[in-house]
């Protein structure tokens, strides 16, 4: 099969497991990973994957299947960052989507669905590992299962909506403690949204790293 990943930011954590995906398949298919819509050449399957870009109707025109993959439960939690605010919200249970491409964002028939659990502890990074493996796996299952999958339409009743995050959401306040901020400083990305407050007249960035449980 002619197969297209479009991931925009080639910065972005999940780029390097795209890149070993890529390399693991393209033994039986012929793949293609691009940043811009584009650059896309069409073929048999379009995977969407940390895709910022509105991919219209002509683009996925050019494929006979065009795939987003979704870190919420939909039709609950359409938008942006869905697994941020989800560990914001408390949630220990994250549900990932693959799902068909449409013009309303995020508003596709479901192909498959699966799960990952969270223990509470989990940084970015360790959160990111848990959601790529997801990703990955239901594009394993799309890939194996194309031809035998039966989409199904979302329950419009169902649907809510996540707004797009912004700097300002990883401020910290340097008057409350850090157990009161700790969802937010694990779910920061050190590298493109790391946390940050305003204190005496400056600005500080801070990393949170784990060092080992306690004890250790």
């Amino acid at each position: 099969m002619r197969i297209s990943l479009l991931s925009s930011d080639e910065k972005h954590p999940i780029r390097p497991r795209l890149e070993k995906w890529v390399e693991r398949h393209a033994i039986d298919h012929d793949i293609e990973l691009v940043t811009r819509a584009a650059e896309l050449s069409g073929g048999d399957m379009l995977f969407l994957v940390s895709c910022s870009e509105i991919v219209d109707a002509e683009i996925r025109s050019r494929y006979k299947h065009s795939l987003v993959l979704h870190g919420s439960d939909l039709p609950e939690g359409r938008g942006w960052s869905p697994v941020v605010w989800q560990v914001l919200e408390g949630r220990t249970t994250i549900t990932v989507t693959l799902l068909e491409a449409a013009d309303q964002v995020d508003s596709g028939d479901i192909w498959a669905k699966t799960t990952f659990e969270l223990a509470g502890n989990e940084l970015a990074d360790e959160i990111n590992k848990k959601l790529f493996d997801a990703e990955l796996r239901l594009m394993d299952y799309a890939l194996s299962n194309i031809g035998l999958i039966k989409p199904c339409a979302q329950d419009a009743a169902r649907e809510s909506h996540y707004r797009k995050r912004s700097p300002e959401d990883s401020r910290l306040n340097p008057e409350l403690s850090l157990a009161e901020q700790f969802e937010l400083m694990r779910v920061a990305d050190p590298e493109r949204f790391p946390c940050y407050f305003d204190h005496r007249g400056y600005r500080y960035i801070l990393h949170l790293k784990k060092a080992g449980q306690k004890g250790d």
